[in-house]
Parts: C-alpha cells; structure tokens; sequence
C-alpha cells in the first residue's frame, strides 16, 4: 500500500539503526553517489557478502531523484476506518473469496503449522497487493541505495540493502526481478528485505524463499511473522485483543489493522 511505509516501516526503524559504523562505512550525503556506493560495496563484503551477489545487485545502480520526492512528501495517512474499509474491502471480496477456495489446502496447512487463520492472511494479501498483482514496479535495490544515500534515515536502508543483497546471495531471487514499492517493500504481501530474511519461509520445499511468485511461500512467510510476533491460535482479531497488538506490529495503523479484521471476518461468513 502506498501508505505503508510511513506506519509500518518507519516504526521498526529504531531496532534497524546500527549502533557503531565500521571503518569501511559509507557516509550519507558525502560525496557522489557512485563514490558512496562504491564505500557501501567494500562495507557489504566485510560483512561476509559474496563478491557476486554485490556486483549483481548494485552494479549500474543510480541515483533516483524520483524516489527522494516521495519520501520527503509522505503525507500522514487520514482516512478513518469507515472510509477506508469501504473503499477497500467490497472491491476485493469476491476475489478474497474465490482465494480462500482456490488455496484452501495450502491455508489449512499453514495454520496447523503456524496457529494463523487463512482469512487473517488473504486479508492481507488483497490489501496489500490485490492479491498479488500490483506488487510494485520500483527495481528494489536503486530505492533502498538512493535512501541510504539520503541523510534522512541514511542507516535503517543501509541495513535493509544489505538484507536485499543477502536475499540475492542465498538466492531466493534475482535482482532484475527484485521490484516492489518505492521504499523497498518486496513481494505479494510487501516485506522489506529486513523481514524477507527473518521470516520467509520455502513452504513448498522447492528450495527458495520466493515472496513475489510462490503464493504458498507468501502466505506461509506472511504468517510466520504474525506467529513470531505472539499470534494466538483459535483467539479473536478484535480491537484490544492481543491479536489485534499482533496485527499492529504488521501496520501500525489502527485504521488499517481495523481493516484487515473487518475483512477477515466478512471473509470468515462468506459462502
């Protein structure tokens, strides 16, 4: 969504920020771009990156202006609950439905492993991404560069680009396919690459973690992170549940967690 960011991001940004910067540390604004990126490359190779996955991930990787204007301008999200779940969630039922049956196997699979029901998760999927068709056109890498270039949250993307060129490395994906949202959000229910490397999962046991193509990957990753935050089996999802806290570590957005409950539930009744 392209509110996201600014709630769910931003938020975990504190527990991103390294604490010390090492010799080889790429300064922020210092400098020209390519002079920066190539301090960040000596930097991902102390950090035990493969000298390939660097070169595949960054070289030719500019500057892009475009993604700089965007974020200065974020504006805080305004919408109350009853407008945005009802431009939100009609549109989407049917389709919502029809993945609940379309899946419905892999999503019994995924809450006996991880105790979070199939309506919480398709919820999220057709929220985030319409199910997995607008999952974002922005090439991953040049976002987060042009971000940790930028002073403004200069160490939370240079930690979130070394987690995408860690994602190249143990090769979950390619980069040319590594497009997403402009903050650098990946795949059909929009992890940054922070949350890629702890939470995704290869639920089909095909050797790869894929976030953009693999739907029983999206779904199973998307609930092992709602698991990793306390997810309680068999609980409800209600404003002041403990669940709900769980749902709000996802997007901190009271409007939009409101949402995804809203529609669970009307997917939960659907016939």
């Amino acid at each position: 969504m392209t509110f996201r960011f600014s709630f769910r991001t931003i938020a975990v940004g504190a527990w991103l920020l390294t604490s010390t910067a090492s010799a080889l540390a790429a300064q922020c604004g210092t400098g020209t771009f390519e002079s920066w990126l190539d301090d960040f490359k000596k930097e991902a190779v102390a950090k035990g990156i493969s000298q390939s996955a660097i070169q595949a991930g960054l070289n030719g990787v500019t500057q892009d202006k475009a993604i700089l204007a965007r974020d200065h301008s974020q504006q805080v999200f305004s919408q109350t609950f009853e407008q945005f779940s009802g431009r939100m969630v009609p549109p989407r039922m049917t389709r919502g439905s029809n993945m609940m049956k379309q899946y419905g196997s892999v999503l019994s699979r995924i809450e006996e492993t991880y105790g979070v029901p199939g309506e919480i998760l398709v919820a999220i999927w057709g929220l985030e991404t319409d199910f997995g068709v607008n999952i974002g056109k922005f090439p991953t890498t040049r976002s987060l560069a042009t971000l940790a270039y930028d002073c403004r949250r200069s160490d939370m993307f240079k930690a979130e680009l070394m987690d995408a060129l860690r994602i190249i490395d143990r090769g979950d994906l390619q980069p040319q396919e590594m497009r997403g949202a402009w903050a650098g959000e990946i795949g059909q229910t929009q992890f940054m690459p922070s949350s890629y490397i702890k939470f995704a999962v290869d639920f089909d046991n095909n050797g790869k973690r894929d976030l953009l193509h693999n739907v029983p990957d999206v779904l199973a990753s998307t609930a092992n992170f709602l698991k990793s935050y306390g997810w309680k089996p068999g609980k409800d999802w209600q404003p002041g549940s403990e669940n709900f806290a769980v749902l709000q570590q996802w997007n901190k957005s009271e409007v939009y967690t409101k949402t995804v409950g809203y529609f669970a539930t009307q997917l939960a009744h659907a016939p």
